[in-house]
């Protein structure tokens, strides 16, 4: 009896998929293995199973780049109690592998693994990383309603969508815009800073105030954050005219 040899992702899908979907595939199957990974153990069943394939070598190498991917993300990792070749699947690794909606929330991580402006950086991050997006979201865009009234220097009675206008408020010849208004762009352009700041407001922040709003998608709360974000460096370009202007 000739034993088999199943490798952890097959030939075609390591032929075919990018690097990230050739690793989420391993992860799967690791997943569901007896005992701890082992590299070298892994890439030697696939080579006997890739034995006749004639791209046995690149084929190996791809699922060597599978398994350092899972590695660099820390979803595949040391076992303390075992010697440097046995690795385990991380907490976070685990619960993607176990989860649904894992590789949503995975990659929804990974969209905010990167800076973010600093008054993003810490309530609205952790409250994201915690699965509370309603409290992320709504808690990013009052940092921009907050940035926007600093910078802009109008009365505390102004909020949201209100306080954008009047903040961006387009001028006219020159004259008589708000103070975060750009008076050297074209008319057109003030007006979609206007609208697009004014839009931010009342789609993602207004009806978090008013309401529960259900956040299901963890990708789009990240896309949300991501656009505070993109608005909260706006107002600091908004604020180094201001200072140019002023001569400060």
């Amino acid at each position: 009896m000739q034993y088999v040899y199943i490798p952890a992702v097959p030939a075609d899908q390591l032929r075919q998929l990018p690097t990230r979907d050739a690793a989420l595939t391993l992860l799967q199957s690791l997943a569901k293995a007896d005992g701890f990974p082992q590299y070298l153990a892994t890439i030697g069943s696939a080579r006997q199973a890739f034995r006749d394939e004639q791209d046995t070598d690149v084929l190996l190498s791809r699922l060597s780049d599978a398994w350092c991917w899972l590695e660099a993300h820390a979803l595949l990792t040391r076992v303390p109690s075992q010697s440097d070749g046995f690795r385990q699947l991380s907490r976070d690794g685990r619960h993607l592998a176990q989860d649904p909606q894992g590789l949503a929330r995975f990659e929804a991580r990974e969209r905010l693994s990167g800076p973010l402006h600093p008054a993003l950086d810490k309530t609205v991050r952790t409250n994201f990383h915690l699965g509370d997006y309603e409290t992320a979201c709504f808690a990013a865009m009052k940092a921009v309603e907050v940035a926007v009234r600093d910078a802009s220097g109008l009365d505390s009675s102004l909020v949201g969508v209100g306080l954008m206008r009047k903040a961006f408020q387009p001028h006219q010849d020159g004259k008589g815009g708000g103070p975060l208004a750009d008076a050297g762009a074209e008319r057109g352009e003030q007006e979609a800073a206007s609208a697009l700041f004014a839009g931010a407001m009342g789609a993602y922040k207004n009806p978090s105030s008013h309401r529960t709003v259900d956040f299901e998608d963890p990708l789009e709360a990240a896309e949300i954050i991501q656009f505070a974000d993109l608005l909260l460096r706006q107002v600091e370009r908004a604020k180094r005219r201001q200072a140019a202007q002023s001569g400060t």
